[in-house]
């Protein structure tokens, strides 16, 4: 019971100081903005901010973790007969129609500060490489062998987020309504899985748990 308390009172905590930064960094820009801002501001020492956020720049992915992780869990957890293109396929639509902010649209604020930071927009690549990679590695693990053709397919696949996640962006900026854009992201979407099908729809079927 107690350690329970304890982990929302951290989640509390870190939700409480994204949420201050954002505000500033809203404000002010990303690049502007200091670490020692954002604790003065959220009345928390610097040290409670770089021990929940290693980096400045994931106050504001502080869903990252889950972003990198989230093709790899979505192969990993596909069930016997599925391929690689299908679980990958059916977890973008699950997620899109529950409103998976991690997959757009984003806020304006938000994409207006991607947009304004270089920063920001390289950490963002990174996160779309790092899911890249971790979707590879689970691949590799499953089959037992690190092929160079197992990277291409996960390249392929992790495609369809890094270019519709970056095409919510533009959208958001142009100012598109958020319903219209995930109806285009959806339509998008299949349009894309339809593309691979013909190459990866055999790819990677799992015979057994």
């Amino acid at each position: 019971m107690a350690s329970g308390l304890r982990e929302r009172r951290k989640q509390k905590t870190r939700q409480d100081i994204s949420a201050v930064a954002m505000a500033l960094f809203a404000e002010s820009g990303f690049d502007k903005v200091t670490i020692l801002q954002v604790a003065e501001a959220a009345g928390v020492s610097k040290m409670t901010v770089t021990n929940y956020f290693a980096r400045k720049e994931d106050l504001v992915f502080d869903r990252a973790e889950e972003i990198i992780h989230s093709l790899a869990d979505a192969v990993a957890g596909r069930p016997p007969g599925e391929s690689l293109l299908a679980a990958v396929r059916r977890d973008y639509e699950e997620r899109l129609v529950a409103g998976d902010v991690t997959l757009g649209p984003p806020s304006a604020t938000f994409a207006r500060m991607i947009e304004a930071s270089h920063i920001l927009a390289t950490r963002w690549m990174e996160i779309a490489d790092l899911g890249e990679q971790a979707l590879a590695d689970t691949i590799a693990a499953e089959t037992g062998v690190d092929d160079i053709q197992h990277r291409i397919v996960a390249a392929q696949l992790a495609s369809v987020h890094r270019v519709l996640f970056k095409e919510s962006l533009r959208r958001v900026l142009a100012g598109d309504l958020p319903d219209e854009i995930r109806r285009t992201l959806a339509a998008e979407a299949r349009r894309a899985f339809d593309l691979l099908e013909p190459s990866l729809g055999d790819y990677g079927i799992r015979t057994s748990r």
